[in-house]
């Protein structure tokens, strides 16, 4: 492998199941596991909705940036980034060089149901047509995903099972 580390990450939309696979992925691999999210509430001591409220878009992509940064500069984590990480150019240069990076494609349709629920997602919670924002933030950023991508998995009916062990699989023969 050429990357400078053997860490593995997850890219894609929201509710795709980065978090979900990457938790059982990292503990089947009896690594350490990372959510950017996750981190940055941790760090912050506040929501992303309220990093999102007082800092816009912008201040919530610049933490985000700097958390990437710090969990890439580890080795030998599962890490499962934002939704939008993939947005800014220095972050795609990091994700290609911090190890495999699997997008985790969905079907709109497996979207919308995944996030139905959801009263943590900014970007859909300002949003007044659901189907509308996953559509059009998978159209602009699909591209950027498949750029940093190792491999694609498209999520779309698989089990969590399933997901895991196609990525294991792929870890495998990879290495």
């Amino acid at each position: 492998m050429t990357k400078n580390s053997n860490n593995v990450v997850l890219v894609g939309p929201m509710g795709s199941g980065k978090t979900t696979v990457g938790r059982r992925l990292a503990s089947e691999m009896n690594r350490e596991f990372f959510d950017t999210d996750h981190e940055i509430i941790d760090k912050t001591g506040v929501t992303i909705e309220c990093i999102f409220d007082i800092e816009g878009e912008k201040g919530f992509r610049l933490r985000e940036s700097k958390m990437l940064e710090d969990l890439c500069s580890m080795s030998n984590v599962v890490l499962a980034t934002g939704g939008g990480i993939v947005l800014k150019p220095e972050n795609r240069v990091l994700l290609k060089k911090s190890g495999l990076v699997f997008y985790l494609s969905s079907s709109i349709e497996q979207l919308l149901r995944r996030t139905a629920k959801s009263k943590t997602r900014p970007l859909l919670e300002q949003s007044l047509d659901r189907e509308k924002t996953i559509r059009d933030l998978v159209s602009d950023r699909d591209e950027l995903y498949r750029e940093v991508a190792s491999s694609v998995i498209d999520t779309t009916g698989k089990q969590l099972n399933e997901v895991v062990s196609i990525i294991k699989q792929e870890i495998e023969s990879a290495t």
